[in-house]
């Protein structure tokens, strides 16, 4: 039982660092915050995502490029030039690893505004702090898994920032309705009877993301509830996020 809660809760908190941080923040500028909350959420980010921890920065540039190309060979993260999941998700480990240590020119329009905190990337991002990290979730479930099945979750753990991208950068080019038809394979992972993206807290609406990358609300649909979306504006009324003036977004009917 304590493993599957602790699975369980480290799902959640790795994912909304992903989302809210590293997706809408870093890469979309989807509202903006003062430096001081800024590394709060550098540090939350570490913390939740341990050893799968991703730079906000390099997470940034390789998201701006996924949208700039999507669904071309230089998509860092599309499954048409992938023969499985694992083989796009190793494609993107190396992609983000020649970003993080400079070894591929980044054109100026994708670090516009990037979050920035070197030394603390340096070593969140190092092989020792990976190998620590793995090394603490190993200690936890020899102290706690009872069963031998329970093993299973632990590389799931380790990797648990590449897998949550694995499901929306794979599945959700595969499968799922559209509401907007765009030029790329996009779609919204789950079907409409669902009400609310409970399992990807909202990352699951990736064909409403392409139609509107910076806006803070993923869902379109009346039915469409993203939980993150809930979370930012509590996050602005508390004077934690300040929210960017942007075009009105699209909203569909109720059908």
């Amino acid at each position: 039982m304590v493993i599957l809660i602790f699975f369980i809760v480290l799902w959640y908190l790795s994912l909304f660092s992903q989302t809210f941080f590293q997706h809408r923040y870093a890469a979309h500028g989807a509202f903006a915050m003062r430096k001081g909350w800024e590394r709060f959420f550098f540090v939350l980010a570490y913390v939740t995502q341990g050893s799968s921890y991703m730079s906000p920065a390099a997470y940034a540039v390789m998201h701006r490029w996924h949208h700039a190309y999507t669904d071309t060979e230089k998509d860092p993260h599309s499954p048409a030039f992938s023969n499985n999941v694992f083989a796009m998700m190793w494609r993107t480990r190396r992609i983000y690893r020649d970003i993080v240590h400079q070894r591929v020119v980044v054109e100026e329009r994708f670090k516009k505004n990037l979050p920035d905190w070197p030394l603390f990337d340096r070593w969140a991002n190092s092989a020792l702090s990976r190998f620590l990290w793995a090394m603490l979730y190993t200690g936890f479930f020899i102290w706690f898994a009872h069963t031998a099945w329970l093993y299973l979750l632990l590389p799931v753990v380790i990797a648990m920032g590449a897998v949550h991208g694995a499901i929306i950068n794979w599945f959700a080019h595969k499968y799922g309705y559209a509401n907007f038809r765009l030029k790329n394979t996009s779609t919204n992972l789950f079907m409409n009877i669902l009400f609310i993206d409970l399992l990807m807290l909202g990352e699951s609406f990736h064909n409403n993301h392409h139609k509107h990358p910076a806006a803070i609300n993923f869902g379109r649909r009346w039915h469409e509830i993203d939980p993150v979306y809930l979370a930012i504006r509590v996050l602005a009324w508390l004077r934690i996020v300040r929210l960017v003036k942007r075009m009105q977004v699209q909203r569909l009917p109720v059908q």
